[in-house]
């Protein structure tokens, strides 16, 4: 899994039916260097440019691709040393998202993830399913989130008592939700690291906020939070998808780094929180993975703001970095098996859908 916060590869091996969740095995993350993130970049800035008019920026394009091979190739070899199990079947790869516009009124919705698959299934001697978004998308749904069938199947092994929420913090939040009758609901919620990363590296601060010390320095802006929670997006109900740049660091133009940076961080808590609302009830748990968990000024907003248990990953026995990469070997898995991988109740597609491409 490669995110649109561009800064590693995340690589997971699990045991798995496409159903249940047997067995973990090794995980690995290969970071970016500078310039390879500067190339990611630099496609994900071509393509906001292009928007599907006119030509396609072949040339920024291709050198992100060339990243995304060499990088997952060497995350896979990461995964696999040493590793004297059975020997992988097929490997579920994400690529990197540069453009995602969910549909509307006005017009369809498409997707954009880059990844030459025949390149990488050479290098890692596997079958790769890949580009599961499309699909759903050209069938009206929103094509994000994925990871709710993984989360279902983790929460299951949590036991049946309690309803749980996962929350992923990456560029963008997303949520997923099963209530005690096991029914599932899952949506973007808002920005989560990626407008507070874009402020901390537009100030020449770093590529992030480190444990949350900038955030924790400044004082949030509260009016500035209301004004923005009443863009529209906010009032549509789930399921629903955000393009990682559709809230972005300008958003706290004219603040301080530090108070931008408190501001923004509690902005994607109180979008979590405003979220929650549209459950059926409100969660025993929210449960946190991704990136965002290892920030404290973050972790605490939403344990400010939330009205229920806020625990990460690690808490219930989970590797909070590795659930979005363990996520895409269940669903490679499930596309192995024709078995849907999005619902009405995830994405807004009108029926259960299969999706991702197989590689020879």
């Amino acid at each position: 899994m490669s995110g649109t916060s561009i800064d590693a590869v995340d690589a997971a091996l699990i045991l798995t039916d496409g159903e249940r969740v047997l067995d973990f095995g090794p995980v690995a993350e290969r970071k970016y260097t500078p310039d390879e993130r500067a190339a990611l970049k630099a496609a994900t800035d071509a393509a906001r440019q292009w928007k599907w008019t006119g030509p396609k920026p072949q040339g920024a394009f291709r050198e992100a691709e060339d990243v995304l091979t060499r990088t997952h190739t060497d995350a896979w070899r990461q995964l696999v040393q040493g590793w004297d199990g059975p020997v992988p079947n097929i490997a579920g790869i994400h690529g990197q998202t540069v453009l995602h516009r969910p549909p509307s009124q006005e017009e369809s919705g498409r997707t954009l993830q880059l990844l030459d698959a025949a390149r990488v299934r050479e290098a890692l001697g596997i079958p790769v399913a890949y580009d599961f978004r499309t699909a759903d998308v050209a069938a009206g749904g929103q094509g994000a989130p994925l990871a709710p069938a993984f989360h279902s199947a983790l929460l299951r092994n949590l036991g049946e008592e309690q309803s749980n929420a996962v929350l992923n913090l990456g560029g963008v939040a997303n949520v997923t939700y099963r209530s005690r009758d096991g029914n599932l609901l899952a949506f973007d919620t808002g920005p989560a690291n990626g407008p507070i990363d874009e402020w901390i590296e537009a100030h020449g601060a770093g590529t992030h906020d480190t444990d949350g010390r900038i955030a924790a320095a400044g004082r949030v802006d509260e009016m500035s939070i209301d004004l923005w929670m009443d863009k529209p997006w906010f009032d549509q109900t789930g399921p629903k998808s955000l393009d990682r740049f559709d809230f972005d660091a300008t958003l706290a133009r004219g603040m301080s780094l530090e108070d931008g940076a408190a501001t923004l961080t509690a902005f994607s808590a109180q979008a979590v929180a405003h979220a929650i609302r549209h459950f059926d009830d409100t969660p025993d748990n929210v449960i946190v993975c991704g990136g965002g968990r290892r920030n404290p000024q973050l972790m605490q907003e939403l344990s400010n703001r939330l009205p229920c248990t806020v625990r990460t990953a690690e808490d219930v026995g989970w590797l909070g970095d590795s659930i979005e990469a363990q996520a895409f070997a269940f669903l490679a898995v499930r596309t192995m098996r024709g078995l849907p991988i999005s619902w009405p109740g995830t994405t807004n597609v009108a029926q259960p859908m299969t999706g991702g491409r197989l590689t020879g």
